[in-house]
């Protein structure tokens, strides 16, 4: 068996797989390992050679933990009984969710066959107590305010784009438990979800399940019939549900959405393309948040000493990343938002949404009209030395 060099770690060495229990401690040390350093996603995985290759995703990067020689079945079978799956299926995809937990934290466990044997993954997400609100997301100040503007509104779709592992569920998190702390009186709050991340006290959670017919689009058609004032909408993936978010926000409903989008005014340009009436994109909108996570430096590293460590970048201070027992010799420890915040009211902006002006056209607007674009915030990211031009490129994939 090997591992990583990692104190938590250090009893999986101890372990006898021939013991009756040796599944269940394996479980439970790879868990406890996955919680204490704040690992997003644990990947276990078989591979030819009867192992069980086990990754923790930590800021955003999969790493390798683990290699565990045998019982490999017995343990995806172990976490199959914690998250109330069928253990003799092993044929199809399962999910479930880890109950219970005493930390907070929860873990949603999905397992997928392979030709080795099952590959299991658990997700972990902060528990429900420990969701902020938009203050707390580490924003830049402009964007905090202007967000906190935007839900101070009765009604809208407020958009959040990016790809996948962002941050834009937290955020839609985020931004509902500010709207019910701002709120003077009981408002009826409501979500659809694919999956339910967290539970929202307060919030009326519900999962889409397509298999049954019960899709976002069929979904939101019931729920306006529930009397609700504020919507939360995991994600826009079709005309059908985007039709109906801007008819709810027309109609005097609050909407939190995702959608998937390289930049705010691509948003806007996808809206079009799925043809979605100018007049109702500008109407509906309160406003569209673009967003990435980059990993933040750990305090070891060094300022960058050639024009090598800056890659070409046009910035005049940068840092590198060293590596450190505090930040298990990555160099990066936690992550930073960068976060691009277009207002489609803004002077400009609905003009060019108005007479269906391409994408390029639509940002050079909005950035005249003061919105700061990813490259510069990354740009300034850097020259704070909060990260790399490394990671920059690595997220963005900008050359410069």
């Amino acid at each position: 068996m090997t591992i990583s060099p990692t104190r938590q770690l250090d009893r999986l060495i101890h372990l006898d797989p021939k013991s009756d229990k040796f599944a269940v401690d394996v479980v439970q040390l790879l868990l406890e390992h996955a919680r204490q350093s704040r690992a997003s996603d644990l990947h276990l995985i078989p591979n030819g050679q009867k192992q069980l290759e086990v990754f923790c995703r930590i800021d955003g990067l999969l790493q390798r933990i683990a290699s565990i020689p045998s019982a490999a079945s017995n343990i995806v079978s172990r976490l199959k009984v914690l998250a109330e799956l069928l253990t003799y299926r092993t044929d199809v995809p399962q999910e479930g969710r880890i109950r219970g937990t005493t930390d907070g934290v929860e873990m949603r466990v999905s397992t997928f066959p392979t030709v080795h044997g099952e590959k299991a993954v658990v997700r972990l997400f902060a528990g429900s107590q420990q969701y902020l609100e938009m203050g707390d997301l580490s924003f830049p100040a402009d964007v905090t305010l202007r967000c906190q503007e935007w839900l101070a509104q009765p009604q809208g779709v407020l958009l959040v784009t990016g790809p996948a592992g962002a941050g834009k569920t937290t955020t839609l998190y985020a931004a509902l438990r500010q709207i019910q702390r701002q709120s003077l009186t009981p408002r009826s709050l409501c979500s659809l979800e694919d999956p339910i991340e967290s539970l929202v006290p307060g919030v009326a959670q519900s999962q889409i399940n397509p298999a049954a017919g019960f899709t976002y689009e069929v979904g939101l058609k019931s729920l306006l019939r529930q009397d609700p004032e504020v919507l939360m909408v995991g994600e826009i993936r079709d005309r059908g549900t985007a039709e109906i978010v801007f008819q709810a926000s027309l109609t005097g409903h609050q909407v939190l959405t995702t959608f998937h989008a390289g930049r705010a005014a691509e948003a806007c340009g996808r809206l079009l393309d799925m043809g979605i009436e100018p007049y109702i994109v500008k109407s509906g909108l309160l406003g569209i948040l673009s967003q990435r996570l980059v990993r933040r430096l750990c305090s070891c590293s060094r300022a960058a000493m050639s024009e090598d460590d800056r890659m070409g970048w046009p910035v005049t201070h940068a840092r590198v990343a060293v590596g450190c027992s505090e930040c298990d010799n990555t160099g990066y420890k936690g992550r930073l938002p960068l976060v691009e915040a277009l207002d489609p009211q803004a002077v400009g902006v609905g003009t060019a949404l108005l007479r269906r002006a391409d994408v390029q056209e639509i940002e050079k607007a909005a950035i005249e009209a003061g919105m700061v674009p990813l490259q510069r915030r990354v740009v300034a990211a850097i020259e704070a030395g909060q990260t790399t031009v490394q990671e920059a490129i690595r997220v963005l994939g900008i050359a410069k």
